[in-house]
């Protein structure tokens, strides 16, 4: 009896998935179908008919789901220990200074490597 039941709310979310779905693209064929109407209206509109569509895609267990991950990664993000504006600052430079002496290196290795190549083939002087 309980896989009935299962099988049931599986085959409901399904449904209500297909409906916010079917929704959402009703609403975005309505805002390019009201193209004479203002874009304010329209852009009103979408976000009601998308904020619906959200609402019932949320009712379904993998909505459940997807509120949970979201709920919990901003408990995560709120653990990070974020690097001081003097840290963040000192690493940005150390990392555009590396870049340009790596630049560099590899600039002067080409410039080798290219007249090495002339040389070889009888262009250069």
């Amino acid at each position: 009896m309980n896989a009935k039941v299962e099988a049931g709310a599986a085959g409901l979310d399904t449904a209500k998935l297909a409906a916010a779905a079917l929704l959402l693209i009703a609403g975005i064929f309505a805002f390019y179908f009201f193209a004479d109407y203002s874009t304010l209206l329209r852009v009103v509109g979408l976000l009601i008919i998308g904020g619906g569509a959200a609402a019932i895609a949320l009712q379904t267990k993998v909505g459940r789901q997807l509120w949970q991950f979201v709920g919990d990664a901003r408990t995560e993000v709120r653990k990070v220990v974020w690097p001081t504006r003097q840290e963040t600052l000192q690493t940005t430079l150390i990392v555009v200074v590396m870049v340009m002496i790596l630049g560099i290196i590899l600039w002067l290795f080409d410039m080798m490597l290219m007249a090495i190549l002339r040389y070889l083939t009888g262009q250069g002087g």
